[in-house]
């Protein structure tokens, strides 16, 4: 459990800036996620386009506001 919500926001800043990925190592980190899920059972979705409507009000709002 994360109790200093803030004191991990500044330790992932400061690796990200410390110790940037190349593009390789995060598609290597993303395969291991999906791996991980797919182990997990929660990979791939029973239904992929479940939430859709969703995601796409999302869209037009955040396209709606990039425009201002």
């Amino acid at each position: 459990m994360i109790k200093n919500a803030k004191l991990l926001e500044e330790f992932e800043k400061e690796c990200i800036i410390k110790h940037p990925l190349s593009y390789h190592d995060s598609l290597k980190l993303l395969d291991g996620m999906w791996e991980l899920g797919m182990h997990l059972g929660v990979l791939p979705p029973e239904d992929p386009l479940e939430g859709i409507e969703v995601d796409i009000r999302v869209a037009r709002i955040l396209n709606c506001l990039k425009k201002r």
